[in-house]
């Protein structure tokens, strides 16, 4: 069995407006990375950096449906899956899905903690795309001084 983590969330703006904040990185850096190295688009390799983290993660497999979908795989044995749906009052319902790790005790947490790491992002999307909030600042500063000790 292989195990899904999922989020969903609906934000109040048009579909054109949720995919832009998704694959653009100078969007994506005030609700999600620190830096990109480039735009997601289809058949090109990106590198991600967080403000928690000093690493450096690959994003890689992308594959993009203009205001619709978004896939990439950034661990060798899951894909994610962005699904954007347009709602009748011009609001979008974005699902998150990454998909792929066999069950087991530790894919389980892995589980738990991507799913409301997902959470987390939609939160953050909504956040600032609807009030220019920027969620994310200070909120894993936690997890680099456990990390440092």
């Amino acid at each position: 069995m292989k195990l899904i983590s999922q989020a969903s969330l609906q934000i109040q703006k048009p579909i054109e407006e949720v995919f832009e904040g998704i694959i653009n990185p100078i969007s994506m850096t005030k609700y999600f990375i620190s830096e990109s190295t480039a735009r997601l688009e289809s058949g090109i390799e990106v590198y991600w950096r967080f403000p928690e983290f000093d690493d450096r993660y690959l994003v890689k497999d992308i594959k993009i449906e203009s205001n619709s979908s978004i896939s990439f795989v950034w661990d060798p044995e899951t894909i994610v899956n962005i699904v954007l749906k347009s709602l009748p009052d011009k609001s979008t319902l974005v699902k998150v899905t990454e998909a792929g790790k066999e069950f087991n005790d530790q894919n389980l947490a892995w589980l738990v903690e991507n799913t409301a790491g997902w959470a987390n992002f939609l939160a953050c999307l909504k956040a600032y795309l609807e009030y220019g909030i920027q969620l994310r600042i200070g909120a894993f500063e936690f997890m680099r001084k456990a990390e440092n000790k």
